[in-house]
């Protein structure tokens, strides 16, 4: 816990040029959390005075993005983002035409076994109808 104390009050970047669409978007993510919380903040105060209705969820607004920047600065969190992002430029993507193929073969096969076991659900009710003699 000390460590992580720490860390939020330096100021320095932790390998600054590797991993930054990674920590953007984690960081992007993190900030939206953050914001919501501020925003539900807000709204739980709106009965009170407006220094604690804007003043709490200002706070809470500041000092969360502050945490979020510093914990995507965090070397263990930054190298696991860093890590994150070579992989996924490893990733070989699909191209939009094998994309729509590939998504046209999947929609397809649903319909074909939803229609198979419909068809099973009927033969099986009819079967059953006429064992048990129930209408």
């Amino acid at each position: 816990m000390g460590a992580f104390v720490q860390e939020l009050f330096r100021f320095d970047l932790y390998k600054r040029s590797q991993g930054k669409i990674a920590r953007q978007v984690t960081f992007a993510a993190l900030a939206i959390i953050v914001s919501m919380a501020a925003w539900c903040l807000s709204d739980y105060y709106q009965q009170s005075g407006d220094a604690l209705r804007y003043g709490v969820p200002l706070a809470v607004l500041v000092g969360g993005l502050w945490t979020c920047f510093r914990v995507v600065q965090m070397p263990s969190f930054a190298d696991f983002l860093i890590s994150v992002e070579a992989e996924m430029n490893k990733v070989s993507w699909p191209t939009w035409t094998e994309l729509l193929r590939s998504s046209m073969v999947v929609i397809l096969m649903i319909f074909i076994l939803a229609a198979i076991l419909f068809f099973y659900d009927l033969t099986w009710k009819f079967l059953l109808e006429q064992v048990l003699h129930v209408k």
